[in-house]
This record gives structure tokens, sequence and C-alpha cells, in this order.
């Protein structure tokens, strides 16, 4: 038997981001699935998300991914990096824009770029802001919004 470490998700604190820092999502498909468990779950039975019949006859001419859906699947795409495993506290969003469609099939990442990374009056926190690039397949801006977060900072010794 040998001393091998044991090894977990990555240990990050608020210490390991600062302002201009860049992280880059993996990648998540929208499937039907997808649009047709968002609607059970929030109640939003829109025709355009859910009736293709009804959705051929838009200006997109195909059902499209609800624009919440499209969020959060990207807030939980930025949480795959492993920078959020001390979040204190979801502090709420900014400026969010939806700019383009997501399709069924569509295949959307996340490019973030940490806007602000400061101290707070409590010690044992820091805040971070990111601003949110969500991207589709052919690297088209589908939407952008900014979040911020309390993080706890690393333990003093």
């Amino acid at each position: 038997m040998t001393d091998a470490t044991v090894k977990g998700p990555p240990d990050h604190h608020w210490e390991s981001l600062v302002a201009g820092d860049r992280l880059r999502s993996p990648g998540l498909t929208i499937t039907e699935s997808h649009l047709v468990n968002w609607a059970g779950l929030t109640g939003d039975w829109v025709s355009l998300h859910l009736d293709a019949v009804h959705a051929a006859d838009t200006p997109f001419g195909q059902r499209i991914g609800h624009g919440p859906l499209t969020l959060s699947a990207a807030l939980g795409l930025m949480t795959q990096t492993g920078y959020f495993t001390h979040v204190v506290a979801w502090l709420g969003l900014d400026e969010v824009r939806a700019l383009a469609p997501v399709f069924i099939g569509d295949t959307i990442r996340v490019e973030a770029t940490v806007s602000v990374s400061r101290e707070t009056k409590r010690p044992d926190n820091g805040l971070w802001s990111l601003d949110y690039v969500v991207l589709n397949q052919h690297g088209a801006t589908v939407m952008t919004f900014t979040s911020s977060f309390l993080i706890e900072r690393r333990p003093r010794d």
C-alpha cells in the first residue's frame, strides 16, 4: 500500500481569481427534454417552446429554448469549472440580454470574465462579479449577463 494523495474537487477560494481572469465552461447540447422538463419545473408552458406546429409559423421557424433555461444552464455550466465550491451566497444578476435563440440541438458553452474581485467588510468573504457570454456551437453569442457571488476566503492560519 502506498501513501497516495486522495484528490477530490478543486479547493478554490476567493483568492483564486482576480479581475480580468477568464473562465471557459464545458458545453451542453440542449434537447427537447430540457425544454419539457424546464416547462414542467417552472410552469412556463409557452407554445413557442413546446408546440412544434405553432413554432413553425414564428420568425424562428421552430421551437426555441426558454430564455431563463439558457440563463440557468449557463450558470450551471460555469460551476463545472470548479471555481464555485466555496460560494456563500449568490447575489444576483444584472444586464441580462437574450441576443439570439437557442434551438433544440444547439450546444451552448460559457466564457466568463471576472469583472470585479474585491474584499468585503466581512474578513472571511470576498466578492466576485463575472460577465458571462453564452455562445452556441457556431461561436455566436446567444446571451450575456453579469452574475455576482459572495465567496469564502482562504482560511487564515
